[in-house]
Parts: C-alpha cells; sequence; structure tokens
C-alpha cells in the first residue's frame, strides 16, 4: 500500500511541476505559507507524545495536514470562485478527514485506543472544511459554479 502511495504522490508532483505547468496562477498565488510552517513547526516541538526526531516529525506532519487545505481555501476566496474539479476534489478530500473522525469513534469504542493530537488536528481540518461544504451542498451540486460573492 505505501508503494502506490508513494507512487501516486510522485505522479502528482511530476503533473503538478512539469505537466502542467503553465496552468500555475502566480499572480493569485499570494499565500505566504511560512505562516502555517513556522506555527506548526513550532507546535510539533511543544506539542508531542516524545521528544524524538522521529516522533517530532510525525506530529509536524500531522499538524501540517490539518492546515495545508488552507493556501487553497485563501486562492478561492481571493478568487471568488472554483472550477468544478477543483470543487469536487476538495470535496472529496475534506470528506476523507471527516471520516478518519468516525474512525476515530469506532477505535475508540472498539479498541480503546484514542489519538488526541491526531483527532484535535483532524477535527480543525474538519472546521476549516464546514464552510466550503455548505458551498458545495448548496451551489456545485446544484449545477452552479462555485462562486462567492465579492465584496464592493
Amino acid at each position: 500500500m505505501k508503494v502506490i502511495f508513494l507512487t501516486a504522490s510522485y505522479a502528482t508532483v511530476y503533473l503538478i511541476f512539469l505537466k502542467f505547468k503553465g496552468s500555475y496562477d502566480r499572480e493569485n498565488d499570494s499565500f505566504r505559507v511560512e505562516f502555517l510552517l513556522v506555527p506548526v513547526a513550532g507546535l510539533s516541538f511543544l506539542e508531542n507524545y516524545d521528544f524524538t526526531p522521529l516522533e517530532i516529525l510525525w506530529t509536524f506532519s500531522i499538524y501540517l495536514e490539518s492546515v495545508a487545505i488552507l493556501p487553497q481555501l485563501f486562492m478561492i476566496s481571493k478568487t471568488g470562485e472554483a472550477e468544478t474539479i477543483t470543487t469536487h476534489y476538495l470535496f472529496f478530500l475534506g470528506l476523507y478527514r471527516a471520516l478518519y473522525i468516525v474512525n476515530w469513534v469506532w477505535r475508540y469504542h472498539f479498541e480503546g485506543f484514542s489519538d488526541k493530537i491526531a483527532i484535535v488536528a483532524g477535527v480543525v481540518q474538519t472546521i476549516f472544511f464546514c464552510d466550503f461544504f455548505y458551498l458545495y451542498f448548496t451551489k456545485v451540486l446544484k449545477g452552479k459554479k462555485l462562486s462567492l460573492p465579492m465584496p464592493v
């Protein structure tokens, strides 16, 4: 399974940086990722289960995943719209994370296992998706393009 995941990840990076390089919207991509990376790195050093390099890196990846959608949501809010394929992708990405909550409830109920770092990060990420879910259900599923009301 990890081989499939790594292959899919490398293929995605290839497609983004080589094949579809011309579709990159440099003008609207003004999100400063350091505003995510620095706090996430700091938090991973402060809140982890064991102060070892691997544990800190794992915690960093969990925290980063919880906020990784923010640049895309920022881009949508800045441009005021998103293509249909992008909205479907974001919906299923958010649904995937929301289903993790079901998994955590299941594991806690039947195995007595809970991972507080993963649960908090997953809930935070799902909260970031809530506004997008609302727009997805009220616009995209009705056949309309996702467009946000732009301030005048």
